[in-house]
């Protein structure tokens, strides 16, 4: 399990300022702990991000004892998508919890090779279920079954990890391949004469053969 240090905040302590300091604020809560506010440095808390997202647990220390945590919610900038807070939550060891998880789509399809198809990702983010230990990263969605553009992968070919449920319907489709769409080429608009237009020119020739 990867580790992350934070140390406890003072509830004094502006947040802009900290997060000038390249310090990111936050609060940890859950199952039999009272809630406490923290820091820890941002680049720190990216780091352990890009590896654990929302639904892997991971150990953090704040004044000498751990937690096996989940990285709960987060709250960006709403210009620059920065994160500028973050919710660390213990989870019960006996009750299930629900969280997202990303989709990653592996293989070669050959609709997409042979047949010059677009691969169409329906779903890219389920809601799982289950202990928060056996909680899944992300998720393979393998599109090699998808040959020809009847093929679809859906919910219930996904491989989940023991004890965690998808929350999503089995048919519902994750991917599929369609075929690209062809460029018509734009035919000139006629434009219609004006209305009379016919008359005056039948005037005009009638009056030059006088």
């Amino acid at each position: 399990m990867i580790s992350l240090t934070a140390t406890i905040r003072n509830k004094k302590e502006k947040l802009n300022i900290l997060r000038k300091q390249g310090v990111l604020p936050a609060v940890l809560y859950g199952e039999g702990i009272e809630s406490a506010p923290i820091k820890m440095a941002l680049k720190d808390f990216q780091e352990i991000f890009s590896q654990a997202g929302e639904s892997s647990l991971i150990c953090l220390e704040v004044a000498g004892k751990k937690y096996d945590v989940l990285i709960h919610q987060l709250d960006r900038d709403p210009v620059s998508g920065q994160i500028v807070h973050s919710d660390f939550y213990q989870p019960s060891t006996k009750r299930k919890v629900v969280v997202e998880v990303q989709l990653v789509f592996e293989g070669e399809s050959l609709a997409v090779k042979d047949l010059d198809g677009v691969l169409v990702k329906e779903i890219q983010v389920i809601e799982v279920k289950g202990l928060a230990r056996s909680l899944p990263r992300e998720i393979v969605a393998d599109i090699t079954s998808l040959k020809t553009f009847n093929d679809r992968v859906r919910i219930a070919d996904l491989k989940m990890p023991a004890g965690v449920e998808c929350l999503k319907h089995p048919e519902e489709i994750v991917a599929l391949v369609v075929p690209q769409k062809e460029e018509k080429e734009e035919t000139p608009p006629v434009l219609a004469a004006p209305e009379g237009a016919g008359e005056k020119a039948a005037e005009s020739s009638e009056e030059s053969s006088k």
